[in-house]
């Protein structure tokens, strides 16, 4: 009987590894740039087409491989970063295991071109699903370019798992972003179909950060600095008036390796203590310099998440340090007296004496003397008081007789109104009320309704932008100053695509800077102080998964507005909005659930609440 167990085929192996590996085309980027990070590039220019799904191409300029190298790139378990299992614990490089380039050739088809400075030729390989097309010698400059086209080519049902295109450029924008910021020394370039998104020349690290986010980045980041036996942490937090709901702008370098740590980031929200709101999040660049054999970086496919010796005293030193420097710059609140600028000594009045300040005294004054001596005015003459009774007389007639024709005819007056009228029974008994400014219960013939609030209005929300959107005849309210916000490069590249449904819903743009977005009207439920975290929120919820159909996309819009612009929990409402909330909630075609899928009423029926009271 023959065994059931085989051995697979390489390329079999090879594309079972790529599902650790390569999962999109965000992770063939990360694994390129970091290699031509470790080839000690100082020019680095990536080059996208339909966000990776046609063409993910890097270009440096960095030593090269020779011919034999370039062949064993490709085999499975062949790197030049490690020798012996105990170089996993002294790495200062970006890759080591040597799987990616085997991984992405397995999926895809890969072009490799590559020439060392020594060399008067490079070399060109083609490798499609593992195998290899084309090998010839090249007129080629000295560095390295990898082209990976037509990424799951071969596997189909990989490929139709990727999300749109604006959600897959996201991602490869992430991964651009943070390989950039680990090294301000090195020029990058991010060319998207055509389109130079990107071109960030060699600079210090304040600088890549605002050239990455643009805005008014460098208006907010505190430096913080600290070195310690343990570890060296340099970067930059937010204040706190930048923060922002959603979770963005937030990085962690471990020895110029981005990683993601839970516990680290609990650190930092520790150190914001007291000075941000619930729910808003800081943005933060940190960079902690560590020996290498007190980490582990090899418990991940990805590699961003890292085990270190001593996360507590980790823990303490970067919570103290943040600490510090929101202090230190003022930030923070600091036990000092607050004191006047205007009380300061002006400085020109540094040198001169006071002059002593003379007092001229009068003698001869007495206080006690009706006519004051440094006058000469007479003193009133006193009022003549000897026939004060006359004033009353005919004052007790008058009085008697207003009485007798006025105030009898008041009296006998029938009172024909009440100070509180009578409740009409049909109006009190259907009166809303608030309860706990969460939920609002209103009787009903069967019994009671309570609605939540919050949910309701969010149905309610909903239900009108999806009319406005469909429709396309939503009301607008201009703006007296147009309204300024700054975003991000891609940010705003994910706005513009957004354009058509947010001016379905009442939204005005103008034109404006590269690095802003310019409103001159609203939509009338809109306040003008909530639009940034409207705008903030739609980004965050859409740029995690953006439908390719265009209802879908407005309805993921209308969603998104809804959660952000209903009326909050704990939020008072008046009588007259209690009702019209009320009355629209069940004037919804679905008002039994929120937008998503979360009850939004509830009855109880008089028997339910009779068996409460039942002996």
């Amino acid at each position: 009987m023959p065994g059931i167990i085989q051995l697979l085929p390489d390329h079999v192996a090879n594309q079972i590894a790529a599902g650790e590996v390569v999962q999109r085309p965000a992770s063939v980027v990360k694994e390129l740039m970091e290699n031509a990070v470790d080839a000690k590039a100082s020019d680095i220019k990536l080059i996208i087409k339909d966000a990776g799904k046609t063409l993910v191409q890097v270009i440096d300029n960095g030593v090269g491989m020779n011919q034999d190298d370039a062949m064993l790139c490709f085999e499975r378990h062949a790197t030049s970063k490690i020798r012996q299992a105990e170089d996993l614990f002294s790495l200062h490089t970006k890759g080591f295991r040597g799987e990616a380039l085997a991984s992405i050739a397995a999926i895809a088809h890969v072009e490799l071109r590559t020439k060392q400075d020594q060399q008067e030729l490079g070399i060109y390989i083609s490798v499609e699903g593992s195998r290899f097309i084309a090998q010839e010698a090249a007129v080629l400059p000295k560095g390295t370019s990898f082209s990976v086209k037509n990424l799951f080519y071969n596997i189909p049902a990989r490929r139709n798992f990727l999300k749109s295109d604006t959600v897959e450029f996201k991602h490869v924008v992430e991964e651009f972003q943070r390989i950039a910021m680990a090294h301000p020394a090195i020029h990058f370039t991010l060319i998207h179909n055509g389109s130079e998104l990107y071109n960030l020349p060699s600079t210090n690290l304040r600088q890549r950060i605002v050239g990455l986010f643009l805005g008014k980045t460098n208006e907010k980041l505190v430096p913080v600095q600290e070195e310690t036996d343990l570890v060296q942490i340099q970067g930059f937090v937010s204040k706190p008036a930048f923060a922002k709901k959603t979770r963005g702008e937030q990085f962690f370098f471990v020895n110029d390796r981005f990683i993601k740590s839970g516990y680290l980031h609990h650190a930092v929200l520790a150190a914001y203590e007291g000075l941000l709101p619930d729910g808003a999040q800081p943005s933060y660049f940190l960079y902690l310099q560590v020996p290498p054999s007190s980490i582990d970086i090899n418990i991940h496919p990805t590699k961003t998440e890292i085990k270190f010796d001593d996360e507590q005293a980790l823990y303490a030193i970067l919570r103290s340090t943040i600490k510090h420097s929101l202090g230190q710059f003022n930030v923070a609140p600091v036990l000092d007296f607050e004191r006047d600028a205007n009380l300061d000594t002006p400085y020109h009045f540094k040198d001169k004496l006071a002059a002593t300040p003379t007092i001229q005294l009068d003698g001869n004054f007495n206080p006690f003397e009706f006519h004051s001596p440094r006058t000469s005015r007479p003193s009133p003459a006193k009022p003549d008081t000897s026939n004060w009774e006359s004033l009353y007389v005919g004052l007790q007639q008058d009085t008697q007789a207003l009485y007798t024709s006025e105030g009898h005819r008041f009296e006998n007056e029938e009172i024909s109104a009440r100070l509180f009228e009578e409740p009409n029974e049909e109006t009190s008994s259907s009166r809303p009320y608030q309860l706990q400014r969460k939920y609002i219960v209103s009787p009903i013939k069967s019994g009671i309704v309570i609605i939540d609030q919050h949910r309701a209005h969010q149905r309610i929300l909903y239900e009108q932008l999806l009319t406005n959107m469909t429709v396309k005849q939503a009301q607008s309210q201009p703006l007296l100053f147009p309204l300024r916000l700054a975003f991000s490069v891609h940010e705003l590249h994910l706005l513009h695509e957004l354009l058509p449904s947010l001016q379905a819903i009442g939204f005005v743009f103008g034109e404006g800077k590269q690095d802003e977005l310019v409103l001159d009207a609203l939509p009338p439920q809109l306040n003008p102080s909530e639009v940034e975290a409207v705008l903030e929120s739609i980004l965050h919820d859409l740029s995690h998964g953006i439908p390719a159909s265009s209802f879908s996309t407005n309805d993921s819009i209308a969603k998104s507005i809804a959660k952000s612009m209903a009326v909050k929990t704990g939020s008072y409402l008046t009588e007259q909005e209690q009702e019209h909330l009320v009355n629209s909630l069940f004037a919804c075609k679905d008002a039994a659930v929120s937008p998503f899928q979360k009850p939004t009423f509830t009855t109880i029926s008089l028997d339910e609440i009779d068996k409460k009271f039942a002996l």
